[in-house]
């Protein structure tokens, strides 16, 4: 057991797992030849995985089929740290399988709640670039602070830049993140990240679907970007160049039908032509964590708190016992976790809650996401 994660992968899932371990330096050899790129290859069933893949050794692929031993590589995930969770399981993020080519298992590690991703509590992908500007930095690890404070979980890569700085910034705002690795989810990958993927493993989770031991390889980094769009409700770009494995994700989220929001960046700097481009092409313009909570969870009014038209028809008056606790909540700081603890209600109907009162007036959120009191009423 990691966390509150139990492992309890089927033996199909688990030997697919280590299948597409066991054949990563086949798929580099595949992808890195010219036009030699296999549309849907991680959705080919074992045998034909095999085939298209393994050429001359497919002989020795099919032998590693047949002779797998789950019990040892069982044994082999628990002794990294990890658990496998495969897409039979319930905690399995249910989310995942909109993608055409969802992994068949995951290997997790981590104290954070697996389960969690798949409820009505969403998650975000906050990606960008990693030789992002000083700018870009600072953007990033905002927005997670905000969203981190607003109970949100930030998804992204553990990648030198945005995604480290967008880790640590849920992080300090006592949120939960997850990492999805390209590599197997016991290697710390860049290693320069040792660190905060020791922390993302004391609070969140780290996801990886190459088995433990198992290196990065060039065709496994837009993989797990897909793993990264298919967990998000909401991708967010900050910083990305024309190309960019950013933008890679940004088209899987799109693929899958889900928001994708873009932070503006310096038209004349090559670091920003990609987001700026989703920008022009219908991207949610995204300054803040709150604009990212108004995406996920709808904003009736402005966040500006004067005005004659604050309070709208439909909300409870602020009477009513159950949005007094949530201003209670507001008040004494406690946070979106303090109010569910305070009011008793799980996280949507506080998230729905706290909604109704920032379209009545009573409260307002800062750049950061976080719930405030307005004057007394």
């Amino acid at each position: 057991m990691t966390g509150s994660v139990v492992g309890t992968a089927c033996d199909a899932c688990l030997r697919r797992g280590y299948l597409v371990g066991r054949l990563a330096t086949h798929i580099a050899g595949l992808l890195d030849r010219p036009h030699g790129r296999v549309a849907g290859l991680l959705a080919l069933p074992d045998q034909k995985l095999v085939e298209a893949v393994a050429g001359e050794h497919a002989g020795d692929a099919l032998a590693f089929l047949e002779e797998f031993d789950a019990v040892q590589a069982r044994a082999s995930v628990e002794r990294s740290g990890a658990v496998a969770v495969c897409r039979h399981d319930q905690s399995y993020p249910a989310q995942l399988g909109n993608l055409v080519d969802a992994p068949r298992v995951l290997f997790v590690k981590g104290r954070g709640d697996l389960a969690s991703l798949s409820g009505a509590d969403p998650a975000v992908a906050v990606v960008g670039a990693r030789r992002a500007s000083t700018y870009g930095l600072e953007v990033a690890r905002e927005l997670g602070r905000g969203l981190g404070a607003a109970g949100v979980t930030v998804v992204s890569g553990l990648a030198l830049g945005i995604d480290a700085q967008a880790h640590r910034g849920c992080l300090e705002g006592d949120g939960a993140p997850v990492a999805v690795l390209a590599c197997g989810p016991d290697i710390p990958y860049p290693r320069t990240n040792r660190r905060l993927y020791e922390r993302i493993c004391e609070r969140g989770l780290v996801i990886a679907e190459l088995p433990p031991g198992q290196r990065a390889f060039r065709w496994s980094f837009p993989a797990r970007n897909r793993i990264m769009a298919g967990l998000a409700r909401m991708t967010v770009v900050v910083e990305a160049a024309e190309p960019s494995g950013s933008l890679i994700t940004g088209d899987f989220a799109i693929q899958l039908g889900r928001p994708v929001g873009a932070v503006p960046g310096q038209v004349t700097s090559s670091r920003s032509a990609g987001s700026n481009a989703l920008l022009k092409d219908g991207a949610t313009f995204i300054t803040s964590a709150a604009d990212v909570l108004d995406e996920l969870f709808g904003s009736d009014r402005p966040r500006s708190s004067s005005g004659p038209n604050q309070r709208q028809a439909g909300f409870a008056p602020p009477g009513d016992p159950v949005q007094r606790l949530l201003l209670e909540a507001v008040e004494a700081g406690l946070g979106v976790d303090g109010a569910c603890a305070h009011s008793g209600l799980p996280i949507h109907e506080v998230r729905a809650g706290l909604s109704r009162l920032e379209a009545s007036g009573h409260v307002s959120r800062d750049a950061l996401g976080i719930y405030r009191r307005t004057a007394a009423r």
